[in-house]
């Protein structure tokens, strides 16, 4: 056993972990931590702000198999990381964030800095630990990585007191695979199991897989990409699992919801099996069916609690608590074994024409650019190293909607938390996990200007992340959402400035920075920002008045989805 003090061991916990980077700030109460850092191989990526930090730490997760890691000090910096904490929370994203804090004597007084982070944290984050002279360090750090990974995944929020980051404690050097394997999950279906899916599915003529989140890995998208060669059934997906199906493929149909495709949006008012796999059920998809859906549901999932919310609102004929891609294979190998497939080819053709004959498109005509026309052009030069951030807004389901995502983890964006300023942040820590990858941030005024220091981090560490604006100079969704409900009456949305982005960007640093107002510069200016190496923004002025189609209306259903001007069927041969 080996002594150095907390904050060496929390260090030599994170190496032994195979952590290679962690983003943070740092200040009075997490000193002794970042002195350790010094000594260490691990990279520190300082961001403009702690919520930055984390989200950093956050995109790091989003796009590899490996946990994100922020460290911050005590105080106004911890809390600034709670948004993107519950940011992961709500998108089941692990993460690891280590807060510093007055030394445990002061804990529950008005000591500068002090705030309760078990209190203020408690429902935000997987698990709150909150470390004292007692406790194991090592023990501690390495058992919280794994699960923050386990299960239904999220983060954890460790506060470290600055006495116990100085006191003297054993290491030991305890093999992480101790910590690892005490979290396998060894569910798998039965036969029985199997065989009471597989009579659900054969009766069915019209099956529709339901994809969500629990299957966004490589584990998940190789698990179901097999089993739907086998099968070949229709698939519609959630906003958090884009790509995992390569969305170029002919029954990928598309994102369902409230502004999802319109061909996800009509199938799903057709199919007679409805099999969700790895969904949360989130109210923009879920109450657009309404609570008494027709077709039969199937569905699998890790959360227990989801699973009986579910159980009791619509009467699933299949379920399974587990790992989503175990439960895939193992249904699977059962139909291989047992030689069975199905027929469903009038169905398939169906699907196919659907989506054919139901394209996007959006006003080709005006004197304005949409935001639609610059996401329907990057569509063109998007490919299997491509890795897409987004903030929220118009801008996030229009990148939804047109970009054909090919492969797992490679759209990150806000679901369930619906953030604002996601987009630069996130897109700093996907660079660190994929360093060899195309890395798009696509954000739009709003949500820039919500963590707009990012610039700053980007340019400063000379990080090649290209940076697409959309400025329609207002806060788009909420415009749309507006002129729907308040008879125009826009408060709180306008622009009154016209601010020159490209020029904030060029101030910081970067190699290119360019704004566009004319249609006839669109194509070279994205050509442009993909080619130029290192940080490049292109900032794109677009239409204010542009609204956001499809849209499923609020407390409306499928069957009363609005496509609007400009999206009409066409005659599509299959």
């Amino acid at each position: 056993m080996k002594e150095m003090n907390g904050a060496e061991v929390l260090v030599k916990s994170l190496e032994d972990l195979g952590v290679k980077c962690i983003f943070g700030y740092t200040g009075a109460a997490i000193l002794p931590v970042f002195h350790a850092l010094q000594q260490s191989d691990i990279e520190i990526v300082i961001n403009s702000n702690e919520q930055s930090s984390a989200f950093s730490a956050a995109g790091y997760s989003r796009s590899s198999n490996k946990v994100g890691v922020a460290i911050v000090t005590s105080g106004p910096a911890i809390t600034n990381t709670l948004t993107a904490v519950a940011d992961a929370y709500g998108d089941s994203i692990p993460l690891l964030v280590f807060a510093g804090q007055v030394p445990e004597h002061k804990i529950g007084t008005d000591s500068f800095q002090h705030i309760s982070v078990t209190s203020v944290f408690g429902d935000a984050a997987k698990k709150v630990i909150q470390l004292s002279n007692s406790d194991d360090v090592e023990s501690i750090v390495k058992d919280a990585y794994y699960f923050a990974k386990s299960g239904k995944p999220g983060p954890v929020v460790i506060d470290f007191p600055l006495d116990k980051q100085l006191k003297v404690h054993g290491y030991e050097g305890i093999n992480v695979r101790r910590f690892e394997e005490s979290y396998h999950d060894d569910r798998h279906l039965c036969d029985d199991q199997c065989e009471e899916f597989f009579q659900i599915l054969l009766h069915s003529k019209k099956p529709l897989l339901y994809l969500g989140g629990g299957l966004n890995s490589q584990q998940g998208s190789k698990a179901i990409t097999e089993f739907n060669k086998h099968f070949r059934i229709p698939s519609v997906n959630t906003l958090m699992a884009k790509g995992v199906v390569d969305e170029r493929e002919e029954l990928n149909i598309g994102m369902l919801g409230m502004f999802g495709t319109p061909c996800a949006n009509m199938l799903i008012q057709e199919n007679d099996l409805f099999f969700a796999i790895g969904v949360r059920w989130d109210d923009r998809v879920a109450e657009k069916v309404g609570f008494a859906i027709c077709a039969d549901i199937a569905y699998i999932d890790i959360n227990p609690e989801k699973m009986h919310q579910i159980k009791i609102e619509r009467g699933p004929k299949f379920t399974f608590i587990g790992d989503a891609p175990t439960a895939i294979r193992d249904l699977l190998n059962y139909a291989k074994k047992h030689n069975i497939t199905i027929d469903i080819h009038e169905w398939q053709d169906h699907a196919r024409q659907l989506k054919r004959s139901w394209p996007l498109d959006y006003n080709r005509e005006s004197t304005y650019i949409q935001s639609a026309e610059v996401m329907d052009v990057l569509s063109a030069y998007i490919d299997e190293h491509t890795k897409i951030t987004t903030g929220v807004g118009n801008h996030q389901m229009l990148a939804a909607q047109y970009l054909p995502i090919r492969r797992e983890k490679s759209f990150m964006t806000s679901g369930s938390f619906g953030t604002m300023g996601f987009s630069m942040p996130t897109a700093i820590g996907v660079y660190f996990a994929n360093p060899d990858s195309k890395i798009i941030a696509i954000d739009g005024d709003g949500s820039l200007r919500m963590n707009l220091g990012e610039l700053h981090t980007i340019a400063s560490l000379d990080l090649p992340i290209k940076i697409l604006m959309l400025n329609n100079r207002s806060d788009g969704m909420v415009q749309n959402l507006q002129d729907a409900a308040y008879e125009g009456v826009r408060t709180g949305t306008q622009r009154q400035k016209d601010v020159n982005f490209a020029e904030i960007a060029r101030s910081f640093g970067f190699n290119y920075s360019k704004r566009i107002r004319d249609r006839q510069d669109l194509r070279q200016g994205i050509e442009d920002l993909l080619a130029v190496e290192g940080p490049c923004f292109l900032e794109v002025c677009t239409d204010s008045e542009e609204v956001l189609y499809p849209k499923v209306p609020a407390g409306g259903a499928y069957k009363d989805m609005i496509f609007g001007p400009y999206i009409k069927h066409v005659a599509a041969r299959l």
